[in-house]
């Protein structure tokens, strides 16, 4: 007598662990997402040492096409969850054809979906560590989950044709890297090339606005009372803090860079202050982080003259 050959638990609960380990995936960027979108003020995440999820999430590769990666990586794992759990809604008793159908299908769009997503967090990590050199805990549970569903896809079900598997793992990597490069070459900050060599630097995008008379009186008197605005020149929101004052009155702020990859950086006073985000402006020995309205600034600093400013935050 023969016995029949008993199926690995993986492969039995293959569909399962993916479903589980996407809903994983859902969650954290459904919080990243939020935060990005300032719902949450800031991840909830240590600072100290090589951990800053507030640097990562602030910086110029959090966004594509001004949306959150958090987005796309919500999508992903939403779709991922949907191919592993679909064929299981189907009645193996009254469609067996169909479900069996179905799971063949779902199995090769699985991992073509683990493939790229492997190779796309794997990039994400590169960035962490050397263009950023910064992590984000919570960009590390993705890139874990994304490794863990690429194990599972191809080691919980029995490929019959291995040649189109790694066929097909070839193809999907390759568009993934190429297509990941190439959305991410616009990213990339230049580089200053002028003769003075003493702020050769990296550089955030130029600042488009202009700077009225009541922007520039702010921005001195700010510097005359010792207050500081502390940032990175990757940020977005630094950024929008300086759109605000416009370019001539942003000159005139005591901007202290804390990447050391910037122009004129002073990490070491960004250290000592203890900054955990950015913009951070300190005033009077208070911080206040996030970018603040040009009426607050003026408030809290006592400023007296005219307040006749030409920007304002989004729906201000």
């Amino acid at each position: 007598m023969i016995r029949r050959r008993s199926t690995p638990w993986l492969h039995r609960w293959s569909r399962i662990l993916i479903a589980a380990i996407a809903l994983l995936g859902i969650l954290d960027t459904i919080y990243l997402t939020l935060v990005e979108w300032g719902v949450i003020k800031e991840a909830l995440c240590p600072t100290t040492g090589f951990i800053d999820c507030n640097a990562v999430l602030n910086s110029a590769y959090a966004k594509v096409f001004g949306i959150p990666l958090s987005v796309f990586g919500f999508f992903a794992y939403a779709g991922m969850a949907a191919l592993a759990l679909g064929p299981l809604l189907i009645n193996p008793q009254e469609q067996k054809a169909l479900r069996s159908k179905m799971e063949q299908l779902t199995w090769l769009a699985l991992f073509a979906g683990a493939t790229a997503m492997l190779f796309f967090s794997g990039y994400l990590l590169y960035l962490m560590v050397f263009a950023i050199g910064k992590l984000c805990i919570y960009c590390l549970f993705s890139t874990v989950f994304s490794i863990a569903l690429f194990v599972i896809t191809l080691f919980g079900h029995t490929w019959e044709d291995i040649g189109q598997l790694f066929f097909t793992g070839i193809v999907v990597g390759m568009i993934a890297l190429i297509g990941t490069l190439g959305v991410y070459a616009s990213a990339r900050t230049p580089t200053t090339t002028a003769g003075d060599t003493t702020t050769l630097g990296q550089v955030g995008s130029p600042i488009q606005n202009n700077s009225g008379s009541a922007e520039i009186a702010l921005a001195r008197h700010l510097t005359q009372v010792g207050a500081k605005e502390y940032g990175a020149y990757w940020c977005p929101h630094c950024h929008e803090q300086k759109e605000l004052f416009g370019k001539e009155a942003a000159a005139e702020v005591d901007y202290v860079e804390c990447d050391p990859k910037g122009v004129n950086p002073r990490p070491q006073l960004c250290e000592a202050a203890k900054i955990k985000g950015y913009p951070t402006w300190e005033i009077k020995g208070q911080k206040y982080e996030g970018v603040q309205s040009l009426e607050k600034l003026a408030d809290l600093t006592g400023y007296k003259g005219p307040r006749n400013f030409k920007n304002s935050l989004p729906g201000r």
